[in-house]
């Protein structure tokens, strides 16, 4: 069971670091370039999922004292909800273009 959390931990810091990194530069994964439109809630989506996966190895480590079991999995179950539509959104096409861009 151990080493299902650490691997866990070790997925959700790195989709973290990817986040913070789309969300700084604009950068996304070539995997997800072409149907990512807005790069900057693209970031902010995967930084919502991997707080989600980070949630369970926090918990075995104890470090969210006092928390009870069912809000940690609602919390979790949210978070990566939340992080889900975060990345729909983001690769939905703009309503509104700018006219000068059609010149």
């Amino acid at each position: 069971m151990g080493w299902v959390v650490g691997t866990g931990t070790v997925v959700g810091l790195l989709v973290i670091a990817l986040g913070v990194v789309a969300l700084r530069t604009g950068w996304v994964l070539p995997v997800s370039r072409r149907h990512v439109t807005r790069p900057r809630l693209y970031g902010a989506g995967v930084l919502v999922l991997g707080a989600s996966l980070l949630l369970p190895g926090l918990s075995a480590l104890h470090l969210l004292p006092g928390v009870p079991e069912e809000a940690r999995f609602l919390g979790g179950t949210g978070l990566l909800l939340a992080g889900m539509v975060l990345l729909l959104v983001s690769q939905l096409s703009p309503l509104h273009r700018d006219r000068r861009s059609a010149l």
